[in-house]
């Protein structure tokens, strides 16, 4: 029997704070403002990113299949996957929603949203950390993965 979801035997604390700046940053009124507010071609690229940043996320999670979990513990029938997008970077969820956050902020025309975007990126730093530590545990061979592949996108880190 699994212990009570309040013990964070599986880091179930580290899902609320997740859900918690997901929701500032998608609730947050527009604020700290720059020059150009109605930019056609603003938008439209704050609109790319998020497009192409849940466009990741989703793929990632789909190649994930049944060890899907917002959980840093990965599930019992989860396995390794160096494939597709893992092939480029341990944690593509989380570097397309830090992509799509990022994409949030310029539509929004709005510098606390860029504040908040790089809170969510610092928290899935963190967070990341948490899960490799687990990953570490039950897969031998996720050192070396982790030494060949980037983080979030494998262009930045």
């Amino acid at each position: 029997m699994e212990p009570p979801w309040w013990r964070n035997t599986r880091g179930e604390w580290w899902v609320i704070g997740q859900g918690i700046v997901i929701l500032l940053i998608a609730l947050a009124p527009p604020a700290w403002r720059w020059p150009g507010e109605g930019s056609a071609a603003r938008i439209a690229v704050g609109a790319a990113l998020m497009a192409g940043g849940l466009g990741l996320a989703v793929l990632a999670a789909g190649q994930l299949g049944v060890g899907l979990t917002p959980l840093p513990r990965p599930r019992p029938q989860a396995r390794l996957i160096r494939t597709g997008v893992y092939a480029h970077s341990r944690h593509p969820i989380y570097g397309g929603l830090i992509v799509a956050a990022f994409g949030w902020a310029v539509v929004r025309n709005s510098g606390l949203h860029l504040l908040l975007a790089a809170v969510l990126t610092v928290y899935f730093y963190l967070k990341s950390e948490r899960e490799e530590q687990f990953l570490v545990q039950r897969f031998p061979e996720y050192t070396e993965y982790r030494s060949q592949t980037k983080r979030f996108l494998p262009w930045l880190f």
